[in-house]
């Protein structure tokens, strides 16, 4: 369910993921900012360099680098927000870069009323009325984001919905040194410039193949047809064989249409996040 109302700059989506299973295997692709609530089942996450984080109650995951896999111990179910740069700046407060690849527990960031949530929440059955009680706890804990940063992740908006190769398109909208711009992409999504740009790439393509588009046209941007394997490997944890047969359900979601979390970690337009 897409944010809407005062949350929009910062809050992309909410979501609730149900899974009958007892023992469920999967990945994630490479992601933005999350807060998690378990309201069912726990499990564990695999991190890119290989060490396992195992779930809390109410955990915030960090912007991730790369894929990383999970599992859980059904039968599941997780309502989550999912959060814009400028979100995970003005909610979490910790630069993204140094929780990248880890699994934060809520209650030292938000507080032990987070525990309080957690039991409303299971007491509920719908995403709308979820959304409907942390939509106030959230907008409580707003923090403001310089406007200098805004114009920054604005910028970055800007440079890959372009799809120009290239970081240099980046620093040419940002207003700002390349020093600043590329300490500002660490602290609001997780990586520098660079790593967006690759990872923006490997998403696209990824969309292209999963929506039925020739490969050869999906690896023009990149060195050769092994490189671009490599990179939505990296990025999305299948091949692009796999995006068409085995694809987990829930990276299917996500590379089905380029308007739901493409860009999710970029602020809209039209916004005032100062609000």
């Amino acid at each position: 369910m897409p944010a809407d109302g005062e949350l929009l700059p910062l809050v992309e989506s909410f979501y609730l993921f149900r899974h009958p299973g007892h023992e469920i295997d999967g990945v994630d692709r490479v992601d933005i900012g999350q807060v998690r609530f378990m309201l069912r089942g726990s499990g564990h996450r695999v991190f890119p360099d290989g060490h396992r984080e195992t779930s809390l109650a109410v955990m915030v995951n960090g912007p991730c680098g790369a894929a990383a896999a999970y599992h859980i111990d059904g039968p599941f179910e997780c309502f989550g927000v999912s959060l814009r740069a400028l979100g995970w700046k003005s909610l979490i407060g910790i630069p993204a870069n140094k929780v990248s690849n880890c699994i934060l527990d809520a209650r030292e960031v938000f507080g032990a009323e987070v525990t309080d949530l957690l039991e409303q929440l299971r007491a509920l059955d719908s995403l709308e009325a979820m959304a409907a009680v942390v939509v106030p706890f959230l907008l409580a804990r707003r923090t403001p984001v310089p406007r200098n940063h805004v114009a920054l992740v604005l910028a970055v908006r800007e440079w890959a919905a372009s799809g120009e190769p290239g970081i240099e398109g980046l620093y040419a909208r940002a207003g700002m040194s390349e020093r600043q711009a590329a300490r500002l992409c660490n602290e609001y999504f997780g990586g520098p410039p660079k790593h967006l740009e690759r990872k923006f790439r490997a998403i696209r393509a990824a969309m292209v193949i999963y929506q039925g588009g020739d490969p050869k046209d999906a690896a023009a941007p990149f060195a050769d047809q092994p490189h671009m394997i490599k990179e939505i490997k990296h990025f999305t944890g299948h091949t692009p064989t796999t995006l068409k047969e085995g694809i987990d359900p829930v990276l299917a979601v996500t590379l089905d249409n380029e308007t739901f979390h493409f860009l999710p970690e970029v602020i809209p337009e039209s916004v005032d996040a100062m609000r």
